[in-house]
């Protein structure tokens, strides 16, 4: 029995277009979406069930095990519960079911990945690259702000001229969601991107709003960053590759160890759960424990593990 015959495609069509055109997510978010909900559908087909109505509960943790004997992850298998939980919230505003099956489904725990981050040395010497080109001047734009400021490679790519102002050092972001949001720039950056702007009007044809272009004075586009970003690291020898979302990581983890002020980073980044943003107390920890092994003169042995165990287990307990 084929997906399409066993439960309605054009209603997860109907899904992806809400979630485009009402909800605004991003091409590659409303991508995910299709690719997990294309999971489910195959499922479908597979356990011969009729339609969406036909889905139940049982059948919703028979999923769970069935995406883990595929092996997935914990983390994976989360994404694709939270496809499917969305997406039966949308039948059940239809009308088309009478619960949502998703509910309370959980997946099983992975172990959490933190996300890679560079030294504030390497930060430093990646931003700081020279040449008066226009590819580089504009590359040293694009480095200055993505650490600055923190933001998501969508978020900066959707720049057009008028969202930086430059005398206030802002800039106006439109993250996930079409959410706004007002982000300082530093000064560093604030310069590079005047003199790329100054390099930009001889270029870029009348009526172009991006703020950072490629070829032909267009738009440039995420691939075009991501090779930028991993040429530069390899050109200032920084030993590790380097994606846009890394220095986005760096700037959170880098500011939260010089403030400890989560909720500031958490407004920065645009995090609309400070859940979301606790991930870099484990960074700010991991920053400690490196201090400590390298100044302390006990730290290389067993009680230095010992004491690095004791702090997590203060901080989880609120300081008890």
């Amino acid at each position: 029995m084929s997906a399409s015959r066993s439960a309605d495609p054009a209603l997860v069509v109907s899904f992806i277009e809400h979630l485009r055109s009402e909800r605004r997510l991003s091409p590659h978010t409303t991508a995910g979406y299709g690719r997990d909900l294309e999971r489910l559908c195959a499922f479908c087909a597979s356990e011969g069930i009729a339609s969406w109505q036909a889905f139940t509960a049982r059948h919703a943790r028979a999923y769970v095990s069935h995406l883990h004997r595929a092996g997935l992850d914990g983390r994976s298998i989360r994404r694709g519960l939270s496809a499917a939980r969305t997406f039966y919230r949308f039948l059940l505003r239809k009308g088309v079911v009478p619960g949502n099956v998703f509910a309370g489904v959980m997946a099983p725990k992975s172990r959490k990945r933190l996300p890679k981050s560079l030294s504030v040395d390497q930060a430093a010497r990646l931003v700081q690259v020279d040449g008066n080109e226009s590819i580089v001047l504009r590359d040293r734009a694009i480095l200055e702000l993505l650490y600055s400021s923190g933001l998501r490679l969508a978020e900066l790519l959707s720049l057009d001229v008028t969202d930086v102002d430059l005398d206030e050092s802002v800039v106006q972001v439109t993250g996930k969601g079409r959410k706004t949001r007002i982000v300082p720039v530093g000064r560093f950056a604030v310069d590079a991107i005047r003199r790329w702007l100054a390099q930009r009007a001889a270029e870029v044809p009348p009526g172009e709003r991006a703020l950072f272009t490629g070829r032909g004075g267009r738009r440039l586009g995420p691939r075009a960053v991501q090779l930028r970003l991993r040429y530069w690291a390899l050109r200032q020898q920084l030993g590790t590759p380097v994606h846009p979302h890394m220095l986005r990581h760096s700037f959170a983890s880098h500011l939260l160890e010089s403030s400890g002020d989560l909720r500031a980073v958490q407004e920065l980044l645009g995090h609309e759960h400070i859940s979301t943003t606790q991930i870099y107390t484990h960074l700010d920890f991991q920053h400690l424990a490196q201090v400590y092994d390298t100044a302390h003169p006990r730290a290389r042995r067993s009680g230095g593990a010992h004491v690095r165990q004791r702090s997590v287990a203060v901080r989880r307990n609120g300081g008890r």
